[in-house]
């Protein structure tokens, strides 16, 4: 076995006490075998990779069992062994490539250090950038990272994992963020090196299509422990557990919830019309010139109902959502929010339609201010629009949590100590404070787990009902658009290709764009068993 855990258990200290996160798991993974462990935020997945190659945080413990990686015993080895261990043995592929990038180095440098560590030749670089799905490594070397799209950046450190030569790639949620189309490249490369070099892959997922489709074995955590394990065909087909159960019934799906069309489509509260965005770009040799972000896009969201932006990274979902908000300027085009014109108006002449319509964005995390309590963050549209007094816009922080199954209490807490679900609850009761009829969502569930975003997307759901709100929905999930939008946009290089009810165009995609999407998609054995 390439890896061999017994009987581990792993804390955390805090006030002088240890907090446990892992209980005595079990787990091996055999040469060139594909594992992977599934779970919602706070399971244990992440701590288990981390004490498997000694990357736990300053505070954490192994306090019991062993982990055994090529021979070698992790659990209280020294730094020196360690050291020797990671990247020879075992490559990682954190989340965040942008973390685990070195934003002042250029990319080739980064995979030379992990070159020169195993005593390999710096001419290795261009062959790992090519090995790892990077086209045009020559190029690309010497970009830095903000240079590169999220994809590339993912598969640059899949050649930094790659350059220590490993037996064992432990891939930490690798492809959470990614677009479908880029998430299916990575992970069809990922595969291919399992089958090429005999390589095994440890993949940490919350995303159980992504392990359904990838892995030969599943293990289950909850709460720090391994709940069960199995091949995808017998956790899918004769789950045990009611928790695995669940994360199987929350898997987003391409069946659309609503079918609208045989239906008269509502009047609209935003329509877009030929709109154009061409943004200035400074080029050393051309001077300046400009990239045409957005080139006669025509969208309209009716009014009650649900409409989605899809699309790959840089196709001008985010760049039309600014527009319709108002916080770009089209160059060409027109813009009406509930039958008034938008593009043109001076900052003051938009704010009164602000409410009318607001945002929710993806990382709820970075827009709320973390010095802020709950009850500051709601308010704050209310002491801006200066609506109410303070006894009344109280009052109305309640109600709102109240509509968003969030209790009172909360109120006095910080953004930190609530989870990424109630952080996002909080930013859609905020969203509500001023009544708005349109609210746009940028990515409002990617981050979230599987689970929880299922909660979210019935919140959004039953608001709608209830509220008659209209959403602009821009994500990058067809699932998840199945599962809120009554009609979609599908965007490629700043142009609608494709357009009109979910139900028609999910089931019958006129677009080659739209079909190479949806054949993209994971979790097909995870449909078949439900």
């Amino acid at each position: 076995m390439i890896v061999d855990i017994k009987g581990l258990d792993v804390g955390y200290l805090r006030h002088r006490r240890v907090q446990p996160a892992v209980a005595g798991l079990d787990l091996t993974v055999a040469p060139a075998e594909v594992v992977a462990i599934v779970g919602e935020s706070g399971s244990g997945k992440t701590t288990t990779a981390n004490a498997i190659i000694g990357l736990l945080p300053a505070n954490g413990r192994i306090t019991a069992g062993s982990a055994v990686v090529d021979g070698i015993e992790t659990a209280g080895a020294n730094e020196r062994t360690l050291r020797r261990l990671r990247g020879s043995v075992v490559g990682l592929i954190p989340q965040d490539p942008m973390v685990g990038l070195n934003p002042t180095k250029r990319v080739g440098a980064q995979i030379a250090e992990a070159v020169r560590l195993r005593g390999g030749s710096p001419d290795e670089v261009f062959e790992h950038l090519a090995e790892a799905g990077v086209p045009d490594p020559e190029l690309r070397a010497r970009q830095y990272p903000h240079e590169l799209s999220g994809g590339l950046r993912q598969r640059v450190l899949i050649a930094i994992a790659l350059a220590g030569k490993p037996k064992l790639i432990i891939a930490d949620e690798p492809t959470s963020a990614l677009d479908v189309t880029v998430q299916k490249r990575i992970l069809d490369h990922l595969g291919g090196l399992v089958r090429e070099q005999g390589i095994s892959l440890l993949i940490i997922t919350h995303d159980l299509a992504v392990a359904a489709d990838r892995a030969d074995r599943i293990v289950v955590m909850q709460n720090g422990r391994k709940i069960e394990e199995g091949d995808p065909a017998t956790i899918l087909g004769t789950p045990r557990e009611t928790y695995t159960r669940r994360l199987i019934a929350a898997v987003p799906r391409l069946a659309p919830r609503f079918d609208v069309r045989d239906q008269k489509p509502p009047e609209p509260i935003l329509t877009l019309t030929d709109v154009s965005k061409t943004f200035a770009v400074s080029d050393l040799r051309r001077g300046a010139r400009g990239f045409n972000a957005l080139d006669k896009v025509s969208v309209t969201v009716p009014r009650g109902q649900t409409h989605a932006l899809v699309g790959e990274s840089g196709c001008g979902k985010t760049t039309t959502l600014r527009i319709a908000l108002g916080l770009e300027t089209a160059t060409s085009g027109s813009v009406k929010l509930d039958g008034d014109e938008i593009v043109g108006r001076s900052w003051n002449r938009l704010r009164p339609l602000r409410r009318k319509a607001q945002l929710v964005h993806q990382d709820p995390f970075a827009t709320l201010d973390p010095k802020f309590t709950i009850a500051q963050s709601i308010t704050e549209p209310l002491v801006s629009f200066r609506i109410g007094n303070r006894r009344t816009r109280l009052e109305r922080a309640r109600e709102l949590l109240d509509q968003v199954a969030l209790p009172a209490s909360y109120l006095d807490r910080l953004p930190s100590e609530l989870s990424g679900g109630q952080r996002q609850r909080v930013a859609i009761a905020r969203a509500l404070a001023l009544r708005p009829d349109l609210i746009m969502l940028d990515e409002p569930v990617s981050a979230l787990d599987v689970l929880v975003q299922e909660q979210i997307l019935q919140l959004l759901a039953d608001l709608q009902a209830a509220l008659g709100l209209s959403y602009l929905f821009v994500s990058h999930d067809l699932g998840v658009v199945a599962e809120l939008a009554h009609t979609v946009s599908v965007m490629s290089h700043g142009r609608v290709v494709e357009q009109g009810p979910v139900a028609e165009v999910f089931t019958d995609p006129k677009s080659a764009y739209t079909r190479e999407l949806i054949d993209a998609i994971p979790g097909r054995r995870v449909a078949d068993a439900v």
